[in-house]
């Protein structure tokens, strides 16, 4: 069984939960297969995007997601990244990230990496993963 949990980037930090302020960075993990990504703007404008593969993919049920128009939400984020982290990313490095729309596979062998292959490229700091020791006991 893999990971399964929410961390949000809003106010310069790392949180679990849901987001507190904007901007903010909301990825979403289920079971280190898929990483829905939200991003917002202080204006509202943002979008969502998957790493590792959509659900309908990954589920095999085409209502479990929308296709993702990949190449105008990496514009989006390459611009959510400008504006919100100060740095400037190329679009098609962040498309190389992303869930190919047809499904094939990841490269990476849990969709952490590629979570954090992001990050990275964003600028921004690596969440620390909670792990089993952080459960509650039971």
């Amino acid at each position: 069984m893999g990971y399964f949990g929410t961390l949000v980037y809003s106010e310069g930090r790392w949180r679990t939960g849901r987001p507190t302020a904007v901007p903010f960075l909301m990825v979403d993990v289920h079971d280190s297969d898929i990483a829905t990504v939200d991003y917002r703007a202080a204006d509202a404008s943002g979008g969502r995007f998957y790493l590792g593969y959509e659900p309908r993919v990954y589920f095999d049920e085409p209502d479990a997601s929308v296709p993702v128009d990949t190449d105008a939400e990496a514009e989006g984020f390459a611009r959510w990244v400008r504006d919100a982290v100060g740095t400037e990313i190329e679009p098609a490095d962040v498309r190389g990230l992303l869930a190919p729309p047809a499904g094939v596979p990841p490269t990476d062998e849990v969709v952490e990496q590629t979570v954090e292959r992001l990050l990275l490229l964003a600028g921004l700091p690596i969440p620390e993963w909670p792990t089993d020791d952080d459960a509650p006991p039971g």
